[in-house]
């Protein structure tokens, strides 16, 4: 295989990872000049627990702490059509809804327990959501400062390329 090949099928395998539009506004782009829903920052906040559930603070700061909401909320603002973000926000929304049904109160005031519960019910009642949300939360999460310096290993003048390196235990993985 050839230098050329291994970028191609590299990238081939980054844009099956990630959606079109989520790339995009990974690296910047706005590709949404149309309308856009309006964000409150209610809607904010609930993104940042949701965020929050998905990556949680362990001995690294969590989606919160990064402020993953912010990057989901410019990506869809930038990146998909209003439809798009009617549904995503639409799938925001019902989570909330739901909570209130099963539990009596919002998202952001439940117990960690119960919003894992409701995420989990997220998965299977509302998957396209669901998996929107985790695209973009991990995504916001892995491209900010504190998930590429504290998540994962950063080295901003790497060495000499290794690509089969035993990792100790406790080590953090790399940020290429």
């Amino acid at each position: 295989m050839q230098r050329r090949e291994a970028l191609q099928q590299a990238a081939l395998m980054m844009g099956a990872m990630l959606s079109a539009p989520t790339l995009a506004g990974a690296m910047g782009r706005v590709t949404n000049t149309g309308p856009s829903v309006a964000v409150s920052p209610d809607q904010e906040a609930l993104l940042a627990e949701v965020a929050d559930v998905i990556i949680p603070t362990t001995s690294t700061p969590g989606a919160k702490a990064a402020g993953a909401e912010k990057f989901i909320v410019r990506v869809i603002r930038d990146c998909y059509p209003k439809a798009d973000q009617e549904k995503f926000y639409a799938g925001l929304a019902k989570l909330d809804a739901d909570s209130k049904t099963k539990f009596g109160k919002g998202f952001a005031a439940l117990e960690n327990a119960q919003k894992i519960d409701m995420v989990k019910h997220a998965m299977t009642e509302d998957k396209p959501f669901f998996l929107r949300m985790k695209e973009l939360t991990t995504t916001g999460y892995f491209t900010s400062e504190i998930g590429a310096t504290k998540a994962l290993e950063y080295l901003p003048v790497p060495g000499q390329f290794n690509g089969c390196m035993p990792m100790k235990p406790g080590q953090k993985a790399w940020a290429l």
